[in-house]
């Protein structure tokens, strides 16, 4: 199982590059499932939830090419012979978005079976709202042996309002809205910027969608699907997760490919405890050589503060000057990194779903244990300010949705290096006896 390792005090400077959103590439590949026409996805992230949606993919019969060399951030998606409307707990286990299939599956072939899904140990997040719409939508569920079917000869349109925003269940029921005969209107809809860029792709396939981005989107229903080509939208969440270590690290940094548009609620906090950035329509540059002052945040829904952002936020609060309250709103049991952090010196308090953080303190270097992707990157900014040298276990967490992350930081001034498990050396056995 590989490690991070990590000595701090290295200010970061230069220019880091943004991938793609993995956020926004997962449910593009599942689009691909309601045509019978390749579907070609560019600026696709190299990162482990990638090959497992290409694993899934392709044990239901698609044809899915991920590029190399030149084009390795390309992948090629051709559903047109789908052998199995099935998605296996095997590969649904380890990641949560696999669920996305379920609305695509049963708008396209009048049936699916998806396993419940796994991911991340951040709490619970049932996929009871994706079966609600897909009822609203004339679908038959049955819940049995761990799996959801779904069976429909073709979905028809409907009103969905949403009890609770849900990103994946927007995504989910936009894309099985797509086939449905007539119009489906879907209210309380999340408002981020991977829906509006899936429903871009969506629409370039020909699908009739307004309203992506609000909070209601209205959806015609057409009898087919083509193919596309279609390029992701950038990580906002590994921009800003590089534009806080950035600040962190007393850098100069310069973080590039991203979109500002995307980062609003984040680039106001900085601005709030005194961090400096400028930014381009496609870059964030941030110098970090000020005071940090605390402020408290709240996670809420985009355009609020993301969740996504909350760990990494908490490690930058620990070095702010004063009392920051980190209120997480969306996901219980989200914050395991906080123990970790207080391993390597930070004074934090867990008051259920608040978190007390009280600065400027000292890191010092530790063997910390990942936890979930979000909380794996907090730990790595911890790390890059900590006095001596840091061991991060279970990095695999990070691998789900951060490309190569140790070769960019390096590249910018970080002294990080990625090591395997070291097994110890087995016994010579005993010379025998004459």
């Amino acid at each position: 199982m590989d490690k991070f390792v990590i000595r701090g005090g290295n200010p970061l400077l230069g220019t880091i590059r943004v991938s793609g959103a993995k956020n926004a590439a997962l449910p593009a590949m599942a689009a691909a499932l309601l045509t019978e026409e390749p579907v070609i996805l560019e600026n696709i992230p190299q990162v482990r939830d990638i090959e497992t949606t290409r694993k899934l993919l392709a044990a239901m019969g698609a044809e899915v090419e991920l590029g190399y060399g030149r084009a390795q951030h390309r992948t090629t998606i051709c559903a047109r012979n789908l052998t199995s409307p099935e998605a296996s707990y095997e590969l649904v286990k380890q990641m949560r978005a696999s669920s996305l299939v379920l609305g695509p599956l049963v708008a396209r072939c009048g049936r699916a079976r998806v396993s419940l899904p796994g991911g991340c140990a951040i709490g619970a997040r049932p996929i009871d709202l994706h079966i609600k719409g897909l009822e609203r939508l004339g679908a038959k569920i049955k819940h049995e042996h761990g799996y959801i079917e779904a069976i429909a000869d073709r979905l028809e349109g409907g009103e969905i309002l949403f009890d609770r925003i849900t990103v994946t269940g927007t995504e989910d029921l936009l894309m099985a809205a797509t086939l449905a005969e007539g119009e489906t209107v879907m209210q309380n809809c999340a408002r981020e910027p991977e829906v509006a860029d899936l429903a871009d792709l969506l629409n370039k396939m020909g699908a009739q969608i307004e309203g992506a981005g609000t909070s209601t989107i209205r959806v015609k229903g057409v009898s087919k699907l083509h193919g596309v080509k279609h390029r992701i939208i950038p990580d906002r969440i590994e921009a800003a997760t590089f534009i806080i270590a950035g600040a962190m690290t007393g850098g100069d940094l310069n973080v590039a490919g991203c979109d500002p548009a995307h980062l609003g609620a984040l680039l106001e906090k900085l601005a709030e405890v005194g961090v400096k950035t400028r930014h381009t329509t496609e870059s964030v540059r941030v110098m970090g050589d000020v005071p940090i002052e605390a402020a408290d945040i709240v996670t809420e829904e985009y355009p609020g503060f993301p969740t996504d952002m909350q760990a990494q936020y908490m490690a930058l609060a620990t070095q702010a000057e004063g009392t920051s309250i980190i209120t997480e709103n969306i996901f219980e049991n989200r914050f395991m990194h906080a123990l970790e952090m207080v391993r390597m010196g930070a004074n934090i308090k867990i008051e259920g779903r608040r978190a007390v953080v009280r600065g400027p303190s000292p890191l010092s270097a530790a063997a910390v244990l990942a936890s979930d992707l979000r909380a794996s990157a907090s730990l790595v900014l911890a790390a890059l300010v900590a006095e001596g040298e840091s061991i991060i276990d279970r990095v695999y967490h990070i691998d789900r949705g951060y490309e190569n992350i140790e070769e960019k930081l390096k590249g910018v001034g970080a002294q990080i290096r990625r090591i395997g498990e070291i097994l110890p050396k087995r016994a010579a056995a005993p010379a025998a006896r004459a």
